[in-house]
């Protein structure tokens, strides 16, 4: 039987295949990981993932349903008693009511955000989208005939997204704006006037705002994270997404949600039916205790990971060539190399000659090719070895 490489697929005129599906870029992401599995001696400052042990109390609960026999479908929209407790959550979070009503449980973000995107795209549709960006947006808004119009993200203002330039980018034809704060791959998180003025806007003129906020535990520097939900006056024209992964290192437990009005939701689970049915009932159960349970392990995890980026920032000011900043949340910093370097060159190299995996720049859209993504999931000892070979490499390069 043969077999296809991602190339030779993306490649294929086969006539089998559904021509959408060659929206969908081949991931930056996975080339460099599936590299380094085949090396031996690398440090990966690549991973999305948190590295910390998934609380004890929530291995528990979803050991305590497996044994119970909680094997089984739940209702579509999502275990009962999860969607209460999400609705009570956030509802105290963020000063608003909330209802089980407003929420989908899906498996994870990812089909949270497909659902999202995809069943709102059409032909002709705009998406306005920040670059650099998440690389899940902009594929799945054109697989069903959406048009991207991206906003630039500027490493010099920190990557902070401009929200007149994002104004002035609605048109008749713009259907949604997506946000991610904070932002992978830049860990930045915007202020509350520029989600305050976006979703304002957006809300005048009728246009959906949907928001990946996955990373709205991990904010740095005693910020309070001024979420969508805290922003818009109403649910009508808003779809907010975010997930257990991130905050309870639950990421392949695969429990995400969908916070939205009632009359969204209502749609959105009829295709979810068609999508996976349901998320993973044990680790449903598992989500309850996550939230029912003390916030001690988010506490210890934003500390830790602020050390973490601290010491990055100072590493990447010693460093030649990288131009950093300072990240206010997830765990990604984007430092640009200078202009014209290719990064996706760079790190190929970095990997093969000092074992070093990092993700570039174009894995995230077009805006940024000369940068690297650097995750500091990690632990400090890992940074400093990784920095204690690229200092040394990159003082070698002459990009002068």
């Amino acid at each position: 039987m043969s077999t296809l490489d991602d190339k030779d697929f993306y490649e294929s005129e086969d006539p089998i295949w559904n021509p959408a599906l060659h929206t969908i870029p081949v991931p930056g992401i996975r080339k460099m990981v599936n590299l380094a599995a085949s090396m031996d001696d690398v440090i990966h400052l690549s991973i999305g993932q948190p590295n910390l042990p998934t609380p004890p109390h929530i291995l528990d609960a979803a050991s305590r349903a497996l044994y119970a026999g909680q094997t089984g479908y739940t209702m579509d929209a999502g275990l009962p008693e999860l969607l209460e407790a999400l609705a009570n959550y956030y509802g105290r979070r963020y000063q608003r009511p909330l209802s089980p009503e407003n929420i989908l449980v899906t498996t994870g973000a990812t089909e949270a955000l497909y659902l999202a995107l995809t069943a709102t795209s059409a032909p002709g549709r705009q998406f306005i989208v920040p670059d650099p960006a998440f690389m899940l947006y902009a594929p799945l808004i054109r697989m069903n005939g959406g048009v991207v119009h991206h906003v630039p993200l500027r490493p010099e203002l920190g990557y902070q997204l401009d929200p007149q330039e994002v104004i002035d980018a609605m048109d008749i034809n713009t259907y949604a704006i997506v946000l991610n704060s904070p932002g992978n791959p830049t860990g930045t998180v915007y202020p509350r006037e520029t989600v305050e003025a976006i979703v304002e806007e957006a809300a005048y003129r009728g246009i959906y705002v949907i928001s990946d906020e996955v990373y709205d535990h991990l904010i740095y520097d005693g910020l309070t994270y001024p979420s969508v939900l805290s922003c818009c006056s109403d649910l009508d024209h808003v779809m907010v997404v975010s997930s257990f992964s991130k905050t309870y290192s639950m990421a392949g437990m695969r429990i995400g949600w969908l916070m939205a009005s009632q009359g969204a939701i209502k749609k959105l689970r009829r295709y979810h039916m068609f999508t996976t049915t349901v998320a993973n009932t044990p680790f449903q159960w598992a989500g309850v205790a996550a939230l029912n349970g003390s916030s001690d392990f988010i506490d210890n995890m934003v500390a830790e990971y602020s050390k973490r980026r601290n010491r990055l920032i100072e590493w990447i000011d010693q460093a030649p060539y990288l131009t950093g900043y300072r990240p206010q949340g997830a765990f990604y910093l984007f430092p640009g190399l200078p202009e014209g370097v290719n990064a996706a060159n760079v790190a190929l190299r970095m990997l093969k000659e000092i074992g070093v995996c990092t993700i570039p720049g174009d894995a995230f859209g077009n805006a940024m090719p000369n940068a690297l993504r650097i995750s500091y999931s990690t632990t400090i000892a890992q940074l400093d070895q990784a920095f204690e070979r690229m200092i040394p490499w990159l003082e070698k390069q002459d990009w002068e």
